[in-house]
């Protein structure tokens, strides 16, 4: 009995740990694909800068929740010379559980434009 405790009190918080890391993780690989895409549909020649924003925030609330999807920027761009669209997507996760404090990132997704 002693024994499970001593184990328990050392491993659950290290297994909860992996758990929110994987968390944050899957957050943030989530909304960096989904900004991606939706610079791709951006770019496309008969879509514009909108339509990107839109798709983004859908793959977005369908995947991780609606509340990341709030603070969304696109703007024109250069990518390597070429005039392309970029997206941006800034969201907090909670590091420590619901309550804790959050981890900010960012992550973008660019695209060339198509030429029609």
């Amino acid at each position: 009995m002693v024994d499970f405790t001593i184990v328990t009190l050392v491993l659950l918080p290290l297994v909860l740990g992996l758990i929110q890391v994987a968390l944050v993780l899957h957050v943030r690989t989530t909304l960096a694909a989904a900004a991606s895409e939706g610079a791709r549909l951006a770019a496309t020649a008969d879509r514009g800068p909108g339509d990107g924003l839109a798709r983004t925030r859908s793959q977005i609330a369908g995947a991780v929740g609606g509340r990341y999807a709030h603070d969304v920027d696109v703007r024109q761009v250069l990518v390597d010379g070429a005039p392309g669209v970029e997206i941006t997507v800034h969201a907090e996760v909670p590091a420590l559980g619901l309550g804790g404090p959050a981890v900010s990132f960012s992550v973008t997704g660019r695209a060339v434009e198509e030429t029609p």
